[in-house]
């Protein structure tokens, strides 16, 4: 039954809804994330750091790549290529393409209704910009309940099983071990908050990303005269074009953008928990950020597990078989035995920063739904622990679907949210673009400007309040847009 649902919630719902509304917002916005394909590069670079009690941008975008980076990555790939052939990738491109203006979107939105904890740091996200931004506090409640379920819950035992087992086939270590060792060290991390969440994510995402894309690469290097041949096979295929897959059109369509959707998370509100906590000075620079952050996920990493298994010559049409196995057969194929222990020791990093972003969310959830709820966090972290060392011994199977549904669901509310408040989303984009033009190099939001809007002034202060982070120099440049105020 779980199953039956879930393909017609993914058939029905989600593509039609991810690829539509996706678009929409691309042409709506003029297409907005190849316009600032170059400035997403530049806003990353000049982001600044953190305080002692603040997160960064670039701390936010390590904390979104902990997430969108997973076990989708390896797993999710394998699958879609294994069942929807070679075509599937080509979708999931589609898929992050539409949705790198989605996610650029929604963590605009969640940045522009985020609230002060009065700590120094913030909380957003679809719940927040659904209360904030509609007025519909059931509907943000709906939106916490299905984020808490799905990452908080079902992802992390389901995680917690694909890494757990990896490590049995490569290094024959328990999986009693493995789960009970992964339960200790997210417990340590987890009594940190989000401060030690987002150092651990600082560490360990650019070291798991720079290290498997160098891998990955080897293997493409070493196959490259095959690189066209596979990169026309992969189009080709998508169409139907090729004779060996031609009979898998349908399955790549489906395969490749609900693993896309699923790898990139782009539209199904999490990323925007995340990227909402940064100290920034305009809402659309986080989501720049986060819309490279698409990019990296599947146009570089997903892309690359998609050639290193494609070029290996261990895939053919018809494989039977896990994810795993496949990407650690494909990558032995070229490399030799340690290619599966290479893939399992990653596995596990991807896992490992994904399991402290899933917590965040439902932790994010929590404090939106109970303010902030310290007996009820305790027990939640518990809950979650325990869960992760249940998943690496129990086969979570018909947790799958059951998460796919959540997820489904998840994004059906948060893109519906994200199309009634897009009049919105491109006033403030319109606010961004107006600003460049007059050649100031970092935009700032001015919160009188919006007065209509529900904004938390302890998160957005006048811009008279924030005079010091900008120069003057580039407020008197503002002098000519229309009702926009200087530095006295």
């Amino acid at each position: 039954m779980l199953d039956v649902i879930n393909e017609f919630l993914t058939g029905k719902v989600l593509i039609p809804l991810v690829l539509g509304l996706g678009g929409y917002f691309t042409f709506r916005s003029k297409f907005v994330q190849f316009r600032f394909f170059v400035h997403m590069f530049d806003v990353l670079h000049s982001s600044w750091r953190g305080g002692s009690r603040q997160v960064s941008s670039f701390q936010a975008l390590t904390l979104s790549l902990a997430g969108r980076v997973g076990t989708g990555n390896i797993v999710g790939v394998g699958i879609a290529v294994s069942i929807g052939g070679p075509g599937a990738v080509f979708w999931m491109w589609m898929t992050a393409l539409m949705g790198m203006s989605s996610s650029f979107f929604e963590c605009t939105l969640g940045q522009l209704y985020k609230r002060s904890d009065g700590n120094g740091l913030f909380r957003g996200g679809p719940s927040w910009y659904i209360q904030h931004g509609l007025d519909k506090r059931w509907l943000g409640m709906l939106a916490a309940v299905l984020l808490l379920l799905t990452f908080g819950f079902a992802i992390n035992g389901l995680e917690s099983h694909a890494v757990s087992h990896s490590l049995k086939d490569a290094f024959g270590l328990p999986t009693m071990w493995s789960g009970l060792a992964l339960s200790l060290l997210l417990g340590v991390v987890f009594v940190g908050g989000i401060k030690r969440i987002a150092a651990v994510a600082d560490l360990l995402v650019p070291l798991k990303v720079l290290a498997y894309i160098g891998v990955t690469a080897y293997v493409i290097v070493l196959q490259i005269d095959h690189v066209p041949a596979t990169l026309m096979t992969i189009i080709k295929s998508a169409f139907g074009l090729d004779q060996a897959f031609g009979g898998l059109i349908g399955s790549a369509i489906i395969m490749g953008v609900r693993r896309g959707v699923f790898s990139n998370e782009a539209g199904l509100g999490s990323a925007p928990n995340v990227a909402s906590v940064a100290t920034i000075n305009h809402p659309v620079t986080q989501g720049a950020v986060q819309a490279l952050s698409v990019f990296i996920d599947t146009f570089v990493i997903c892309t690359s597990t998609a050639l290193m298994i494609l070029l290996s010559g261990f895939y053919t049409p018809g494989f039977e078989g896990d994810g795993i196995a496949l990407a650690q057969n494909s990558l032995a194929a070229v490399v030799g035995e340690w290619g599966r222990m290479f893939i399992s020791v990653m596995l596990a990093l991807f896992v490992f920063t994904a399991m402290l972003y899933n917590y965040y969310l439902g932790e994010n959830s929590l404090r939106f739904m109970f303010g902030e709820p310290r007996k009820i966090l305790i027990f939640y972290r518990v809950l979650v622990l325990l869960l992760v060392f249940w998943g690496s011994i129990e086969d979570l199977s018909t947790v799958l679907a059951f998460a796919d549904i959540t997820m489904t669901l998840l994004a059906l509310v948060n893109l519906t949210a994200m199309a009634l408040l897009f009049k919105v989303c491109l006033r403030i984009l319109r606010d961004y673009d107006e600003q460049r033009r007059a050649g100031i190099k970092t935009p700032v939001f001015d919160s009188k400007l919006f007065l209509d809007l529900d904004i938390d002034p302890a998160a957005w202060p006048p811009l008279t309040d924030r005079s010091a982070a900008v120069s003057h120099s580039e407020l008197a440049s503002a002098s000519g847009l229309s009702k926009r105020p200087t530095q006295a």
